[in-house]
């Protein structure tokens, strides 16, 4: 059973961000490596909507958090 019901570009899309697969490389680029000692949630890059949306999410165990976790995992490495 497929439980990723969304795509990494429909979650950008979701927070208001270019989804296009170059922006979305840039975005995490520009963004990593977050810090072990700041919650997903807490970084300082997300406007006041987007914070809201990803605790939401979190909260709610919707099926966002799969693409949510990713995220948050690609943004604590450290890059190639």
């Amino acid at each position: 059973m497929d439980t990723n019901l969304h795509t990494f570009s429909e979650l950008f899309d979701q927070l208001g961000l270019p989804s296009d697969a170059d922006s979305i490389e840039r975005f995490i680029e520009k963004h990593r490596p977050l810090p072990d000692d700041i919650f997903l949630v807490n970084a300082s890059f997300w406007s006041t909507g987007q914070r809201d949306f990803l605790r939401e999410v979190m909260v709610q165990d919707s099926d966002w958090v799969g693409l949510v976790d990713q995220l948050n995992a690609q943004l604590r490495t450290g890059g190639d």
